[in-house]
């Protein structure tokens, strides 16, 4: 199987650098980029990717508005509580997020891979569940077709791939170094991702 992959997770919002921001992480390597915008009108996913370069595409996978898949030439989607089940004579990738051992035994056979989600609540953010305990429980279970989700940062990434997980899943490590309010550049977050694929290349 290939390597550790570094996934990142949209902002559930719109903003307006974030198709340069996008792109830029792209040119820099990122691999798979996870568009999740629960709640929003399909017409700003679509004026977002058709912003984004066409070659980046293919590394895209939705969490929303799945006919978007075939639309733009996405990578795929990810099944969640908004969107249970695959559309009708579905053909590409599908992944979904595991939240305990049972989940993670039961749909990572069905799934290309699937993210298992080391923090309770679904903004993928660090909380009070200790993830060295819940991880020993879930031993051989983890592999190259499970990423890391929740909780991710600067320091536990190559404990990460180390345990032998596929890949992690970026969220407040990166967006928390740009403020949609605040920032003109977005140098810090670009220089920031730099860094994480330093640690796991």
């Amino acid at each position: 199987m290939g390597a550790f992959k570094l996934v990142l997770l949209t902002t559930p919002y719109f903003f307006v650098e974030e198709h340069a921001i996008l792109s830029t992480l792209f040119d820099e390597g990122l691999e798979l980029l996870h568009m999740r915008k629960p709640n929003s009108e399909p017409v700003y996913s679509e004026r977002l990717l058709s912003l984004l370069p066409e070659r980046y595409r293919k590394r895209i996978i939705t969490h929303d508005h799945f006919y978007l898949k075939q639309e733009f030439g996405l990578k795929g989607i990810h099944l969640n509580q908004r969107n249970t089940a695959a559309p009708d004579n579905y053909r590409g990738q599908i992944s979904c997020t595991c939240r305990n051992k049972e989940e993670l035994q039961q749909r990572k056979k069905q799934m290309d891979y699937v993210f298992l989600s080391l923090s309770p609540d679904d903004n993928q953010e660090a909380s009070s569940i200790d993830p060295e305990k819940e991880l020993t429980t879930m031993g051989k279970l983890i592999d190259k077709k499970v990423y890391a989700a929740g909780g991710v940062t600067i320091d536990n990434l190559l404990q990460l791939k180390e345990r032998g997980f596929g890949g992690a899943v970026l969220y407040g490590e990166i967006w928390n170094r740009f403020n949609i309010f605040s920032n003109q550049d977005y140098k810090d977050l670009i220089n920031h991702f730099r860094k994480l694929k330093k640690i796991i290349d």
